[in-house]
């Protein structure tokens, strides 16, 4: 394919922080095939961890600053990125989330765009109704709706999202580097737990997770006083910064949650990290209490490390955890049967290695990235062509 004959692609984030959905994307960016698709990508704001990564890749990057999605500012931006569109030719708008769903996709359609595409990867729990509500009837527009588990297009198709237009295309996850592992599944020199200034035997229970309501972190903090009492050799890391408060107050009051329940020495707050990947192999244990899940980058993670995963039985995390098979699974908001499950695997370490060694091989046979990517531009060239071949047959029709 010629250049000029590439086609012309943008994506449109809110913003740039690391989250599972802009991982996936930032994932997506590096890997199309640079002589199929000429990328683009707009923005609210240009801010986050990841937005070195796109400036790295070579991709133009423009924002589109606002302060509402529904003011006087909010309208003069979806003209001004509708005018970008028109002069860019850009043939494909492909939108993630809610607040970027809302911006982008009038705007394309205003340009003339061939083909808009709304990703939406859970199920809406943090939405008000009358979010839900705009939503569903700006994603309308769309010529496909694209969800990242099974369990957000039966969702979507509850709420009255027209089933014709949803795909599920799965996350794709990274193969892990290999790791020497000193026979209880952690790697050797134990240097996690040398930072933490723990004794080297202790054994490590972990969420990473963005510090947010809907991650059902004090369930996960009830859990441990419960399996605390009975193994005083664990100790419990919370792996993430704050995503729903920016200010630290949600860290805060977990933190004084976690000492209301004689927990201050046992639980510990990691922060932001940018090395979980090298921190994986250091776990014991990972658990995933979400009320709320699309298809998580982190459960891949852990499982694709080998890590013995449990998690909750929410969105589309069935569809990478079998209970009892590749991992535990638990109903959220359940304090008492994920203890349960955290002592089942740290009192019969066999059935944990055998959990851990069963996830990692199903999810790195299912979830690669080149199938994410693979899948991903497949449907890109699809809905193009279509596209084109009802323009051909409009035009047809007038000679």
């Amino acid at each position: 394919m010629k250049p000029n004959d590439r086609i012309s692609l943008l994506k449109f984030l809110t913003f740039f922080y690391l989250g599972g959905t802009e991982r996936q994307v930032m994932n997506l960016a590096a890997g199309l095939d640079p002589e199929r698709f000429d990328l683009h990508m707009g923005c609210n704001g240009k801010v986050g961890e990841l937005l070195e990564e796109a400036t790295a890749l070579g991709v133009p990057v423009t924002e589109y600053a606002i302060d509402s999605l529904y003011n006087i500012k909010s309208m003069q931006a979806r003209l001004r990125f509708a005018r970008d569109l028109r002069e860019r030719s850009i043939e494909i708008v492909h939108t993630y989330g809610f607040y970027s769903n809302l911006f982008a996709i009038p705007a394309a359609r205003l340009a003339g765009v061939p083909i808009v595409i709304a990703s939406i990867r859970d199920c809406g729990e943090t939405l008000t109704p009358a979010q839900k509500k705009a939503q569903k009837l700006f994603c309308r527009m769309a010529d496909c709706i694209l969800a990242n588990a099974e369990g957000v297009r039966r969702w979507l198709i509850r709420e009255g999202y027209p089933a014709r237009k949803i795909q599920v295309i799965r996350n794709g996850i990274v193969k892990p580097q290999a790791v020497v592992s000193d026979g209880a599944g952690r790697s050797n020199g134990s240097w996690l737990r040398q930072e933490l200034a723990l004794a080297p035997d202790a054994r490590l229970i972990a969420v990473c997770s963005r510090l947010n309501p809907m991650k059902g972190l004090e369930y996960f903090i009830d859990a441990a006083a419960s399996v605390s009492r009975q193994h005083t050799d664990v100790r419990f890391l919370i792996i993430g910064g704050n995503g729903h408060r920016s200010d630290g107050t949600y860290q805060a009051e977990l933190e004084r949650y976690a000492a209301n329940r004689g927990l201050e020495n046992r639980v510990i707050f990691t922060g932001f990290r940018t090395d979980v990947a090298r921190m994986l192999p250091e776990i014991d244990i990972s658990v995933l209490p979400s009320l709320s899940e699309g298809l998580s980058n982190t459960l891949l993670e852990s499982m694709a490390a080998g890590v013995p995963v449990i998690a909750t039985r929410v969105g589309g995390t069935p569809e990478l955890v079998e209970d009892g098979v590749t991992g535990l699974l638990v109903p959220p908001r359940d304090p008492a049967a994920l203890s349960q499950s955290m002592t089942l695997l740290l009192d019969n370490l066999v059935t944990a290695r055998r959990l851990g060694d069963a996830g990692r091989n199903y999810v790195m046979s299912r979830f690669s990235i080149d199938k994410m990517v693979a899948d991903t531009q497949s449907l890109y060239v699809k809905l193009l062509s279509a596209s084109r071949a009802r323009v051909h047959h409009r035009e047809a029709a007038m000679l």
